[in-house]
């Protein structure tokens, strides 16, 4: 999977030896831009749109997103009781199986509950019922799989063969839609508009009998709104339509495109050595810090790399070099890079656009440290620790 992100931006000229390492830096003006974006796509198609934590809940930055946004959406139930504790605006939660007992305090802090099947909303009809009889507001919603695949690794598809997110669309029915009072759909993953609207193409005809009937239609995420290629005023047109063709108000969950560039993971080279090409151990684990990278998988685009080159493997100054991290598994690889000088033992480096995702699926497997957080303004220059963590934290986690 080839990221399509990467702009160094003003951490360019970001000196990595103001954090320690590792560290994940997060730059605030950047994030104020990227949601002025979001913001101005929200106000000129005259929808609502809500920031996901799953891929981005540094709540320290929960009063510059409340700035722009709408809300945020959840979930389950500890990404609920975040967006209730530190979050402003609305509250959307989607979780592909709720448990009974963690329902009653979702329905309590959420505006709109997304089931994954109409058998669970059934199933849970006395908790909804006991929720609204206390006085509690909150609406009813169903993800649907639109049955049309755009994804370009299948385990990152909803829409991939056999899924179990979202009730198949082919399957709805008026009873169904009799349930609810919404409808979900995410299909996409760091996608530009085209896929949406050959997604939308498809789910017009199933959805269009009920037209008139849903409050909401939900978009979910996957939408890279903030790169600068993105056709953001198609996309305007294009939600226009949709709200007057549906009679039905319109939602969107960005989670990357919220901290798109706005993010970099520091490390420092600890070890160099041979095994057929150059070959350095850092600080920064792939397994642990940026699983993606082995999940997607992909290759993150590192601050100030040089462009490859035609041979496999050339040494020398501005040869390639294989990086991975200090755990104890083999293929705890992050790729191989061409720095301009070095690397050295001892040398900082950084990996670009790692705030989304990244920060939020960081281990400790093996012992490996967790990053450090930190929050600079470019603008500013104003520089701040947000967390640190320490042995306590790897103890604790276990008994």
């Amino acid at each position: 999977m080839e990221t399509r992100a990467g702009d160094p931006g003003a951490f360019a000229h970001f000196d990595l030896s103001r954090v320690d390492s590792p560290s994940f830096v997060v730059d605030a003006a950047r994030l104020r831009q990227n949601l002025a974006i979001l913001a101005d796509v929200r106000d000129r198609a005259g929808i609502k749109l809500l920031s996901a934590l799953k891929a981005f809940s540094m709540w320290s930055t929960a009063p510059i997103i409340g700035e722009y946004l709408d809300g945020v959406c959840t979930s389950g139930l500890w990404e609920a009781r975040l967006a209730g504790e530190f979050y402003d605006g609305e509250i959307a939660t989607y979780c592909a199986a709720y448990k009974p007992e963690d329902l009653d305090e979702i329905l309590q802090i959420s505006d709109h509950v997304i089931f994954n099947s109409p058998q669970q909303i059934v199933r849970c009809s006395a908790i909804i019922e006991a929720a609204r009889a206390r006085g509690e507001r909150f609406d009813i919603g169903l993800r649907v799989n639109p049955m049309h695949a755009e994804g370009e690794v299948p385990r990152y598809d909803p829409c991939a063969p056999h899924s179990r997110l979202g009730f198949p669309i082919d399957q709805l029915t008026d009873d169904h839609v009799a349930l609810i009072d919404g409808i979900h759909m995410h299909t996409l993953c760091e996608q530009d508009f085209e896929p949406l609207q050959r997604t939308w193409d498809v789910a017009f005809d199933y959805l269009e009998p009920w037209f008139g009937q849903f409050k909401w239609i939900n978009l979910g995420g996957g939408h890279h709104i903030t790169r600068a290629d993105y056709q953001r005023d198609e996309l305007v047109d294009f939600l226009r339509d949709l709200a007057e063709d549906t009679g039905a108000e319109v939602y969107l969950e960005p989670g990357e495109a919220v901290a798109l560039d706005a993010g970099i993971l520091v490390g420092t080279v600890l070890d160099i050595g041979h095994n057929g090409m150059p070959v350095a151990i850092t600080d920064v684990s792939a397994t642990c810090h940026m699983p993606d990278v082995i999940e997607a998988p992909y290759r993150p685009a590192m601050l100030g790399e040089l462009p490859p080159v035609d041979t496999d493997i050339d040494e020398g100054a501005g040869g390639a070099v294989r990086l991975g991290g200090p755990s104890c598994l083999a293929g705890d690889v992050i790729g191989d890079y061409r720095f301009a000088t070095g690397p050295q033992v001892g040398q900082r480096f950084a990996f670009l656009d790692q705030a989304h995702y990244s920060m939020v699926k960081t281990t400790t497997f093996n012992g490996v440290p967790l990053p450090s957080i930190w929050l600079w303004d470019s603008e500013t220059d104003n520089l701040e620790c947000i967390k640190r963590f320490g042995y306590e934290d790897f103890r604790d986690r276990l008994s």
